[in-house]
């Protein structure tokens, strides 16, 4: 048995890793999704800090080092836990840590402190062409802010130790392709600097764990593996 953490990206619930946790535990691996501080228990003046903190205390609490997963934007926050952290792996879905110095997510509107999620017409395309209408109502609804302070936070990375990390990067609504001619332009400088990366093809759009859960526990299994 494998501990396996789970971070959710920009706006998502820990529930909404229900059915990827249930098929782990049939697969032998105990996931441990993580209650980011103001995504979920109501809490508006959270910091990244906060965040990263959070995803330190699931990584400490694991009986032996974990393999570590963002979603989305919080591929950062996983790349922040394999920098302070001895972790048996990362695992990145459909995102890409971000530099250190840079900022976390400041790429949408903030509104009155919070960045809320801005509609699907940002999304229309690869990333949500397997959601259906009343999935994409379903998720919206369960859907909460990012605070203000968490996506302008400023990602800080000290440790080069985590290039040798193994890390496997699962691309859903892009190719194992795209992402190496990604890695050869320039565009994913951390990525492009760790020792042991492994892409995987997954069929799914932006939000496998919701349109694909047992599809994406497999390729998180055998990551763990």
């Amino acid at each position: 048995m494998t501990d396996i953490v789970l971070i959710g990206g920009l706006w998502l619930r820990p529930q909404e890793w229900d059915a990827v946790v249930a098929e782990l535990d049939r697969l032998g691996h105990r996931a441990l999704p993580v209650l980011l501080p103001g995504q979920g228990d109501g809490a508006t003046d959270v910091t990244l800090d906060d965040q990263v903190a959070a995803v330190l205390a699931a990584v400490d609490d694991c009986d032996a080092p974990p393999l570590v997963v963002g979603h989305s934007a919080a591929a950062s926050l996983a790349w922040l836990a394999a920098d302070a952290r001895p972790v048996a792996g990362v695992a990145l879905i459909g995102g890409f840590p971000v530099a250190d110095g840079e900022a976390y997510a400041d790429f949408l509107p903030i509104a009155d402190g919070e960045m809320p999620f801005p509609g699907w017409e940002q999304f229309e395309g690869p990333d949500a062409a397997d959601l259906d209408p009343d999935t994409r109502r379903a998720l919206v609804d369960r859907m909460v802010p990012v605070p203000e302070q968490v996506a302008r936070g400023v990602v800080r990375l000290a440790d080069e130790a985590r290039y040798d990390v193994d890390v496997t990067l699962i691309c859903p609504e892009f190719t194992p392709s795209d992402a190496r001619e990604w890695l050869a332009s320039g565009e994913l400088p951390e990525l492009a600097k760790v020792t042991r990366l492994h892409l995987v093809d997954l069929d799914s759009g932006h939000w496998p764990q919701v349109t694909q859960p047992a599809l994406l526990a497999g390729a998180l299994a055998a990551a763990a593996g």
